[in-house]
Formats: C-alpha cells, sequence, structure tokens
C-alpha cells in the first residue's frame, strides 16, 4: 500500500510504501495523534519513517494491493 503524509510547512509530501494493512496505519496514526507522539511507519523495503504528530497535515492512504507471485503463464 502507498502512503502519502503531507507535513506542515513543507512543500514535499513523505512517501512510502508498506506491507502494512490500511487498518493497521490507520490505528498507528490515529493513537499518534491522539498522544501527540511520532508517529513511526516502516517500509516494505524495511525503511523506517519518523514524523512527529503535531506537524502531520493529512496523511492519503492508497488502495491495498496484493504482490503477484511466481512466474507469468507460458507460452
Amino acid at each position: 500500500m502507498d502512503i502519502r503524509i503531507g507535513v506542515q510547512n513543507v512543500a514535499r509530501e513523505v512517501a512510502l510504501e508498506t506491507d502494512a494493512s490500511a487498518d493497521e496505519v490507520t490505528a498507528q496514526v490515529t493513537e499518534a495523534l491522539q498522544n501527540k507522539s511520532l508517529l513511526r511507519l516502516t517500509g516494505a523495503k524495511g525503511e523506517t519513517v519518523l514524523i512527529p504528530a503535531e506537524i502531520i497535515g493529512y496523511v492519503e492512504l492508497g488502495k491495498e494491493t496484493s504482490r503477484p507471485v511466481g512466474f507469468a503463464a507460458g507460452h
């Protein structure tokens, strides 16, 4: 799933691809906002993004997609 996060007073958004579900990401964002803590998200390639909750402008969640496994059908 692709995630885009707008940060206040920053022109460029933070983009991240993650294997987490929409419900998991929503829970993490909600918890960070309620506790005014640090939002910590881990990307599909193992990268970590840390954003202080008080500067989050918006969070946009893309569609959850399953990755194809194996090879395409041969001819």
